[in-house]
């Protein structure tokens, strides 16, 4: 198939499809005119690697995953390694998200929004309420 329908059957766009092929995560069939012949494994491949990206994995780990799934001798702990530490990450920045709102939540909670023009926002963000405080 040509890359418009792999890209239908996968739900990628074109574009993310040739970067993965730019790249060497998929390796589409030339047609003796040069055009892209995707194969049903290429389109699962693309399918596999979009969810993968949608959960917020890395094109490194993509690459492991992928790997990790066309190889039917591997140890479900090597999956298993690779989604703990991707999840590692993101509670990691879940944390620091939670500390950002908190600052930004206590910020805006001090600033009177009135027509004075003392700012306890803007203090902060140039350093002076540290220096106030």
């Amino acid at each position: 198939m040509h890359i418009g329908e792999a890209s239908r059957a996968s739900g990628l766009p074109t574009k993310t499809i040739r970067y993965y092929e730019d790249i060497g995560l998929v390796r589409p069939a030339r047609r003796t005119n040069g055009y892209r012949d995707f194969s049903d494994q290429d389109t699962h491949k693309l399918a596999f690697l979009g969810r993968s990206r949608s959960l917020g994995f890395s094109i490194d780990d993509c690459r492991t995953l992928l790997s990790l799934y066309e190889d039917r001798d591997r140890a479900s702990s090597d999956v298993k390694a690779v989604a703990a530490e991707h999840l590692e990450r993101i509670t990691q920045k879940i944390d620091e998200l939670q500390a950002l709102k908190f600052t930004l939540e206590k910020l805006v909670t001090r600033c009177h929004g009135d027509n004075r023009p003392d700012c306890p926002i803007l203090n902060d963000l140039s350093g002076r309420a540290a220096l106030s405080a």
